[in-house]
């Protein structure tokens, strides 16, 4: 898995929009790629494209196999961070950069590595928007996916005012 160089590793727990730096990173749990995800995935999505069903022509493309869906790979990427035991405290995704740098198959072990990009205040600076990089790499330490999202994310909740007494 890629490992940042600087910033803190972020340790189990919450995160607010104030708690984050730049550069700060974690990596999420693994999860193993399956047949059932693959069929599943062209189910839901509609994309029931050869390459993704057929081993016959994964392999006379190249393949060793079929090949789990490009939107596949970020769908879980995305889940093994909201399953993460680093919570960043979001709100909703606003969008997403990214990019497929390799096959992941059937059998493959994923996991990822997220790493705080940079953050702001949103216009009206009741919430934050924070960009968190994503690389997603298998087994072997390579690379597959990786790309960016801006993540719309609370700021932390201002301390309840102290009740006054009238007795």
């Amino acid at each position: 898995m890629v490992t940042s160089t600087s910033g803190r590793l972020l340790e189990p727990g919450e995160y607010w929009f104030e708690d984050l730096r730049d550069g700060d990173h974690y990596s999420t749990g693994h999860i193993v790629i399956t047949d059932a995800h693959i069929i599943g995935f062209a189910g839901l999505s509609g994309d029931f494209f050869d390459l993704h069903m057929d081993d016959e022509f994964a392999r006379e493309q190249g393949f060793p196999g079929r090949v789990a869906h490009g939107l596949l790979g970020l769908a879980m990427a995305d889940g093994l961070k909201n399953r993460s035991s680093v919570r960043i405290m979001a709100v909703a995704s606003l969008g997403w950069t990214w990019a497929f740098k390799g096959p992941i198959l059937v059998g493959d072990r994923i996991g990822v590595t997220v790493t705080v990009k940079g953050k702001r205040l949103t216009s009206k600076g009741d919430r934050g928007i924070t960009n968190l990089g994503f690389a997603v790499s298998n087994q072997d330490g390579r690379v597959v996916q990786d790309g960016e999202t801006a993540l719309l994310t609370r700021l932390r909740p201002a301390a309840l005012p102290a009740s006054s007494s009238t007795d």
